[in-house]
């Protein structure tokens, strides 16, 4: 959703504070440029002489903006508000105009310009939403965020010269976030290209954009951090900037010094709704890379190995004797997948794709969505302890993958497990529960189960690697993890539809 033409007054978010740039209030068209720059200096001469540019400071910023400044764009959209209905804008507001939530923005909004009884439930309203964009070809294509062209029914861009053109989406991705947009007709602009290399922290960083609908407004500051997640999807990897930026700047971009594009203006994390010096961008890698199919296809095709991960723990790790908290370990390879068909199974640890050592499971699955489906990939893998080499032919992702949450459930303090805290029955014993594994009846709240988020409900399916069909196997299992000088045990679990691991202290 983007930002209306009076923005209202945002409340303040009760957890995140995360507020994409181009929602309800949206940021508009920014241009970020990296290095610490000036003047003519080069890339080869600044390396050189880095000590000297400390002491002096950035020359100032003029000869770079006036370079990148053309090919900065204004977007503007026009949607259609009935279609928007109940849909809860990125950073968390709900924008919806039919019905509207009491004390929602647009309610504020119309109350004050408009109705002074609100939208009537089946009223049709053109809601116009600012953003920005940048043009990366001579012919008119130009990037954008998802969220500042998602549902418009038609789109205009302003150039730096004033002049407005009408233009057509070409494609998006929800799950980055990006959009790619081409200007109608045979006209020819200036452009920009994106960076091979990413920024390093620190390099300076400037801001060309259109903030509250002001259009050309230039702001500087630093990279402030990379590899940022901020809970956006299973894909974050965004790089933190402390230049200014505010509603109005989403789908801008970031340049390094020589005028190439680092990165795309995507969201704040923001008390207020204003900048506050903490900005994310989207890497020019992964941009290039999804603007590159949403040009040839219209959509992108993601490779998919068909895995449920979870990250590795401190605890996780010393229950599996690893050295390190690093890897994706794998909570179960689904039926029919291209990691059930290579022999992955449930305690896995992918450490590594092709040679590429994985972090987390954030960075297995950005690992495998930059390969093409029915690609062949080599994955490094520990299991029980033994270093194994898989390889895997993977698939296309499914268009829709449906997740399944566990129901709430009143906790008991009934005694069963001491060890855990958990009172437990044969899962065959209960309806429901399926076959396998014992289900969790009640959970000791002060216990350590409760404390890992254990809940009644809950189906333990194997301890330590070793299977359980009963309370005995349970209590079996646990002391035996506990004569082997076991600190925490690794207890997989299923949580209605899926499954996960749990480290729980049992010293």
């Amino acid at each position: 959703m983007t930002d209306t033409n009076q923005p209202p007054r945002r409340r303040p978010l009760a957890r995140r504070r995360l507020a994409l740039l181009g929602s309800v209030a949206v940021i508009g068209a920014g241009v970020i440029l990296a290095g610490p720059l000036a003047g003519q200096m080069s890339t080869s001469a600044f390396a050189a002489t880095p000590t000297a540019q400390s002491e002096q400071g950035p020359r100032g910023f003029a000869d770079l903006v006036s370079k990148v400044k053309p090919a900065v764009i204004s977007v503007r959209v026009r949607i259609d508000g009935a279609s928007e209905a109940n849909m809860l804008s990125r950073d968390g507001e709900d924008p919806g105009v039919q019905p509207f939530m009491n004390g929602s923005p647009f309610e504020k909004f119309f109350r004050q310009y408009g109705d002074n009884d609100g939208p009537q439930p089946r009223q049709h309203q053109m809601i116009t939403g600012l953003g920005s964009g940048f043009f990366i070809s001579a012919d008119g294509y130009a990037v954008t965020n998802n969220h500042v062209v998602d549902h418009a029914k038609s789109v205009e861009v302003t150039t730096d010269d004033g002049q407005t053109y009408t233009a057509k989406v070409i494609g998006t991705d929800p799950k980055t976030d990006l959009a790619l947009i081409k200007v109608e007709g045979n006209h020819t602009f200036a452009h920009v290209d994106f960076e091979t290399q990413m920024p390093r922290i620190g390099d300076w960083v400037v801001a060309v954009g259109n903030p509250y609908g002001l259009g050309g407004t230039v702001t500087a500051g630093i990279v402030s951090a990379e590899g940022r997640d901020i809970g956006n999807g299973p894909y974050d990897d965004y790089i933190q900037i402390d230049a200014p930026i505010n509603k109005g700047n989403s789908g801008g971009p970031t340049f390094d010094v020589n005028g190439n594009v680092v990165g795309v203006n995507t969201a704040i994390y923001s008390p207020s709704g204003g900048s506050v010096g903490i900005g994310f961008d989207i890497p020019a890698a992964t941009a290039k890379q999804v603007i590159a199919q949403l040009k040839d296809h219209g959509a992108v095709t993601r490779a998919w190995l068909g895995v449920q991960v979870q990250p590795v723990t401190g605890g996780i790790a010393e229950s599996l004797g690893m050295k390190n908290s690093a890897g994706a370990l794998v909570d179960e390879a689904k039926p029919d997948t291209p990691a059930a068909q290579a022999g992955i199974q449930a305690g896995d640890v992918i450490t590594a794709v092709n040679g590429n050592a994985i972090k987390d499971s954030r960075s297995l699955a950005r690992e495998i969505s930059g390969m093409s489906p029915g690609s062949s990939v080599k994955l490094d893998i520990l299991r029980k302890g033994e270093a194994k080499t898989i390889n895997v032919t993977l698939a296309t992702m499914p268009g829709e993958q449906k997740q399944a949450n566990a129901g709430e459930h009143d906790n008991g303090a009934v005694p069963g497990v001491p060890h855990l805290g958990l009172s437990v029955a044969p899962a065959d014993q209960v309806a429901g529960a399926g076959s396998k594994g014992v289900v969790i009846t009640a959970v000791d709240p002060d216990g350590p189960g409760a404390e890992h988020g254990l809940k009644s409900g809950d189906v333990i399916l194997d301890v330590g690697g070793k299977s359980v069909g009963s309370v005995s196997d349970l209590r079996n299992a646990l002391s035996a993890a506990k004569s082997d000088g076991k600190h925490d045990v690794l207890i997989r679990v299923k949580t209605a539809d899926n499954t996960h691991f749990v480290a729980v202290p049992i010293g």
